[in-house]
Order: structure tokens, then sequence, then C-alpha cells
């Protein structure tokens, strides 16, 4: 993922070094602004074979850490400090490289927000009460 605009060595779908080839082990940046949630889904993840590779609380930090990490998946909360899920997914998405994969999650339900999931460059939309590891490896599908 380049947010700076410059494509990865080998062009904008080149696997980089520590890129994961499945699921199990996929690394995974949490955003969400409530440190509970965020030690929540990493104690989840983890114990389902995810690699958390950072926690974030508000998008510039989400944006930073994708950049310095590059991670396989984002776990990204839409209601965040400053700009919400869909704009920093909107940013992690731009020049439609598929990494790292995005998927929001809210406490409210998909409906609250179909017009903008039907929008948004989002790989998929997990309610955080259903959040798995099983969820997130069934949506999550590795670069070839």
């Amino acid at each position: 993922m380049t947010v700076s605009g410059q494509d990865p060595p080998g062009g904008p779908t080149a696997r980089r070094p520590g890129r994961h080839d499945d699921a199990e082990g996929a690394t995974v940046i949490i955003v969400d602004d409530h440190p509970g949630f965020r030690q929540m889904a990493r104690a989840l993840l983890e114990a389902d074979g995810f690699i958390v590779l950072a926690e974030a609380a508000d998008g510039a930090a989400a944006v930073e850490a994708c950049e310095r990490l590059d991670p396989d998946l984002v776990l990204l909360d839409v209601v965040l400090p400053g700009e919400d899920g869909f704009a920093v997914c909107a940013t992690l998405s731009a020049g439609g490289l598929s990494r790292p994969a995005v998927v929001l999650t809210s406490t409210r339900p998909a409906t609250a927000y179909a017009g903008q999931l039907r929008a948004s460059p989002c790989r998929a939309f997990v309610p955080k009460e259903q959040l798995t590891g099983a969820a997130l490896r069934a949506i999550y599908e590795p670069d070839t």
C-alpha cells in the first residue's frame, strides 16, 4: 500500500516481504477509539492465529501505521475522532490497490450505513458483536 503515491518495487501489485500467503497468520491493524474494544479484538484475533501489528485510535494514526507496517488487513471502526472510517478507508484504498483489505466495523448494523458501504472500497463490514477470527478469515483472500 502506498499512500505517498509511489508504487512498491515491482509495481502496484508486487508482494512485499512479510506478506502472508494465507489467512492464518495474516497481519492486522486494529483501529478504534475505544481501548477496551481494541484490547478485546486483539485478544480474539491473536487467539485465532492473526498477527496484530498495531492498534490506532484515529484515522491519522491508522494511515501512518499502514504506511509503516504494510498489514494484510485493517479492522477499522466507522466512528472515529476526526475523519470517519469511510474517509480513512478511501485513503487506504487510494490507487486501487487490494492491500490492505479494509474491514469496517461498528456497533450499529450494516443497514445504518447501507449507502456508504455500497460506495466504499472496503472489503466487508462486520458488526462488532459478530467479530470473530473466523469472520475475518472468511472475508480475507490473500493476494497471489
